[in-house]
């Protein structure tokens, strides 16, 4: 052990992205930037990991720096959920704050643990990545010790692939895809619970139902709502029948309808249909329903 020793940079990248993490949840400003998840990704899927594997593997000969990798990324995949699943079983529950501050504090004591460790071996043995060894051993790992010809073909391939990887994530994670249009069309009981339908009636009776429409499509619909009773259509108000509604706008009213015919498990239809389609429903519903004389 020597008194004056560098201290280690892996360790210090892996204390510094942690901190930085922190401040990207936490600070509003930044907090919907993209940054903010590749460093939320880096802490769920690999700091935990390196930090520990750092802690319980502290000497040079234990393991070498590809499979340290790989192994801190099999770690962390087995710490963030085993720390998800204790903390459900704590007053803060599985809440994005909490689970944060318990990956925080394990990855930065664990590489306080490691630096402890590594300052107990002689300095030839800890491992140890220093800014003036960051390069050479680099290039040890990837080419020098996994030799050259067919080897380091392989190795620079392994190392573009993981690079590709790496981008594509990126890609996706700053370029998700837009929200598919689409309009929602329900209906729910008298009580505005999907449950308790009127289904039993007798001739001449009415019903009540309540429809919601809700428009995610990105622009302005004129819709028209049709109720039918085994095919045949019934009356329903015009504010009723034609309804317009621009993007993230709803409608929700009790339908009242007065059953024609008689019989039982009557398939009684709600169908909406958009502007650009007059005779194929856009989106529909039925309820099953039974309409039979007083005994």
């Amino acid at each position: 052990m020597t008194g004056n020793r560098q201290f280690s940079l892996d360790l210090l990248i892996v204390a510094a992205l942690v901190v930085l993490t922190d401040i990207f949840v936490l600070v509003p400003p930044l907090s919907g930037s993209f940054l903010r998840t590749v460093l939320g990704l880096l802490l769920v899927l690999f700091l935990p990991g390196y930090a520990l594997t750092a802690a319980l593997l502290p000497a040079k000969k234990d393991l070498e720096g590809i499979e340290r990798a790989l192994l801190s990324l099999g770690l962390s995949i087995a710490i963030t959920p085993l720390m998800g699943f204790g903390m459900n079983y704590t007053s803060w529950g599985i809440r994005e704050i909490p689970v944060l501050a318990g990956l925080s504090a394990f990855t930065l004591l664990s590489c306080g643990a490691a630096y402890f460790r590594r300052s107990r071996l002689p300095e030839t043995e800890a491992f140890n990545i220093t800014g003036e060894t960051f390069t050479s051993t680099l290039k040890t790992e990837i080419f020098e010790e996994i030799g050259y010809g067919t080897s380091k073909a392989f190795a620079t391939l392994l190392v573009i692939s993981m690079l590709a990887s790496l981008g594509s994530l990126a890609y996706v994670i700053g370029s998700p895809r837009g929200e598919e249009p689409f309009t929602e069309f329900y209906i729910l009981g008298p009580d505005r619970v999907a449950e308790n339908y009127p289904t039993e009636y007798t001739p001449g009776n009415s019903g009540t139902v309540i429809v919601g429409v809700k428009n995610h499509e990105h622009r302005n619909v004129d819709y028209t709502m049709e109720v039918r009773l085994e095919n045949h259509s019934m009356p329903l108000p015009e504010d009723q029948k034609y309804i317009s509604l621009g993007h993230n706008e709803s409608w929700e009213e009790p339908v009242t309808f007065t059953p024609s015919v008689e019989g039982n498990n009557m398939k009684l239809e709600f169908l909406l249909f958009n502007e650009t389609e007059k005779s194929i429903p856009y989106r529909n519903t039925h309820l099953w329903i039974n309409v039979t004389k007083e005994t």
